[in-house]
């Protein structure tokens, strides 16, 4: 069977049985050249976004497609797809597309369950909390211990389905860095104060309310995140180019995390009338990072990810060291900024500052990185498991410039 030929204004015009495609030969075909290079990303792609996403990472600009005789990438990868023949390895793609809009309310269940275990963090959390409360002495170490087990069981479990599942993308040190921000939320205020004081002396205060409000914030993640997947594979779906995406991709990523930080902001503000707190802007800052991370691991951004973690969990380290090392003879001058700022500001400002600015350079790199056109690639989708709509395998009619 002919391969069908995708047309300029990118819609498929059925080969006459027979004849295959016209092609344009000789020196007068820019595009064999570039077809040949890139063969192996257009035999394995299953339709011409994925083409295109591959040459932008490839550096193809639409500047780039203009001297290939096209107006944009999206109008080279359809030739590239419609030229290049595929084998039996990309057969099982329309195939499984078939089989999922066959079965929809296979698809609506797995949702709901989905939806369901991302609620499940934030009730275990709730639960050792709560234990924790009840408990006194040896009980309450067990009761912690296993709080904190049984949360991180449950926030794994969320992690490897859904829109925050990132299998094969992370780094371990990934891992590092989010337990000592986490443990810092509980512990570093107290553990601030108390060395401001002179100490440490006595027990730390368990500051319990960021825990489980950032527990309970993994289903407005997870909700945000397939928001954002879903939407900027449409934003795609309907783009003429690769600015025209650009530009319609950064203010989606922007609104998605500002509605993620008013959910987080509206679950602290609940959990502060169960359990005290002194100040909401560390948690909040310290939700954004770990969120702004997440979703850019999700799409195969790990080292930017583990970077800006990194960079908080060094600031919020320098705080203590410096205020201990303000103690040693001559050394004054390293304690006093801190001191400085826990007075003025209080134990929580630190925190405050070390992950908003490590929260706003994720943002930065991330309104550039997930703004293009190759961060949304069929991979990312299925590997996020946000594509939960039936994928049509013919490209959407595109505009033609005029």
């Amino acid at each position: 069977m002919s391969t069908p030929r995708i047309t300029e204004a990118g819609q498929g015009a059925s080969a006459r049985p027979g004849k295959p495609p016209a092609l344009r030969r000789g020196p007068a075909d820019p595009v064999k050249a570039l077809m040949h290079h890139h063969r192996e990303l257009c035999e394995r792609a299953v339709d011409p976004l994925e083409i295109a996403a591959g040459l932008e990472a490839h550096g193809v600009t639409d500047r780039t497609a203009a001297r290939f005789r096209h107006r944009d990438v999206f109008s080279l990868a359809e030739e590239l797809y419609a030229r290049v023949p595929r084998g039996a390895e990309s057969g099982p793609g329309p195939a499984r597309t078939g089989a999922r809009v066959d079965e929809p309310r296979a698809g609506q269940a797995g949702r709901a369950g989905r939806a369901l275990l991302t609620l499940l963090p934030g009730a275990v959390c709730a639960l050792a909390v709560a234990g924790l409360e009840a408990t006194d002495g040896a009980a309450r170490l067990v009761a912690g211990a296993a709080g904190a087990v049984g949360t991180a069981v449950a926030l794994a479990l969320c992690l490897r389905r859904g829109p925050l599942r990132a299998a094969g993308r992370t780094v371990p040190a990934l891992r590092l860095w989010t337990l000592w921000l986490l443990a810092y939320a509980a512990y570093g205020e107290g553990v601030l104060e108390q060395i401001a004081d002179g100490g440490p002396r006595g027990p730390l205060p368990l500051t319990a309310a960021p825990l489980v409000a950032l527990a309970l914030a993994v289903a407005p993640a997870a909700l945000c995140a397939r928001l954002f997947s879903v939407h900027a594979r449409r934003k795609l779906d309907g783009s003429r180019g690769l600015e025209e995406f650009a530009s319609g991709a950064r203010p989606l990523l922007l609104g998605v995390a500002l509605l993620f930080v008013c959910a987080l902001t509206a679950l602290l503000a609940l959990a502060g009338l169960v359990l005290p707190h002194k100040a909401l802007a560390p948690a909040v800052a310290l939700g954004a990072l770990l969120f702004l991370a997440r979703l850019l691991i999700v799409h195969g951004f790990a080292a930017a990810a583990a970077a800006g973690l990194a960079a908080a969990c060094a600031a919020e380290v320098a705080a203590p060291v410096l205020l201990m090392a303000g103690r040693l003879p001559r050394c004054g001058f390293l304690a006093s900024p801190i001191e400085a700022a826990v007075g003025s500001w209080g134990a929580g400002s630190l925190p405050a500052i070390a992950c908003g600015a490590a929260a706003l350079g994720l943002l930065t790199h991330a309104t550039a990185a997930l703004s293009r056109a190759s961060a949304h690639t069929v991979q990312t989708v299925r590997g996020a498991d946000t594509a939960d709509e039936p994928r049509q395998h013919q490209q959407p009619h595109r505009q033609q410039h005029p």
